[in-house]
């Protein structure tokens, strides 16, 4: 850690992100028994696993957020990895799908937008470091952070489904037919991250931001 962010007053433990991370690892365990799609199942888990696994080593070494952050970063993970069970255009979701008339399963287009809430986490970080002077830049940082994590993320899907064909790679890409599924999907990610952005502008300003236990 850095002598400027030693002086940072970090949120104590908590037992609430212990709980999420217990969550996340037992559902990580019961969707790793028999997947649809067994290497469908290790390339969708693969930065799921990272991303857990990089949260709680900065828990860890002390470098924390509120449980409102860790609560909204926990959804990507079981979306995921339930996904990653299934393959995502086979969840079964069909009470979502019904309920607004969609013609495909959109539970991969529901998981994007939850990608979009560590703009929430982003945004605390950079607020209790201070590094970022202008307000404006605040929140545009994690907007556009998002934006490029997604599209990067595309890039590897379409990398990995030309690479990998067959059914595996229609898996993990999971277009379901729509030609437009990339760009939807990024929007989805943005439109995430407009959400978390407007929901720290609620509940997370100030200095106090982040250290609510």
């Amino acid at each position: 850690m850095s002598d400027s962010s030693r002086s940072v007053t970090w949120p104590a433990p908590h037992w609430f992100p212990k709980l999420l991370l217990a969550i996340y690892l037992l559902v990580f365990i019961i969707c790793a028994i028999n997947p649809a799609e067994r290497d469908t199942w290790v390339v969708e888990n693969l930065p799921i696993v990272v991303i857990a696994g990089v949260l709680a080593v900065l828990y860890w070494r002390g470098v924390r957020f509120s449980n409102l952050a860790y609560a909204l970063m926990s959804v990507l993970l079981l979306m995921h990895t339930i996904g990653g069970y299934y393959t995502f255009e086979k969840v079964p979701f069909d009470w979502f799908n019904n309920l607004f008339g969609f013609k495909r399963n959109m539970y991969d287009r529901v998981a994007h937008v939850t990608v979009g809430f560590y703009a929430f986490a982003i945004i605390e970080l950079t607020d209790r470091l201070g590094n970022i002077r202008s307000r404006f830049i605040s929140y545009a940082f994690p907007l556009c952070v998002i934006g490029t994590v997604a599209m990067a993320y595309e890039l590897i899907e379409w990398i990995y489904a030309a690479t990998a064909g067959g059914s595996a790679g229609a898996a993990f890409l999971g277009s379901q037919g729509d030609i437009w599924d990339a760009q939807k999907d990024m929007l989805a990610d943005t439109s995430g991250a407009i959400f978390a952005l407007l929901l720290y502008a609620l509940v997370g300003r100030g200095p106090s931001a982040g250290r609510r236990e």
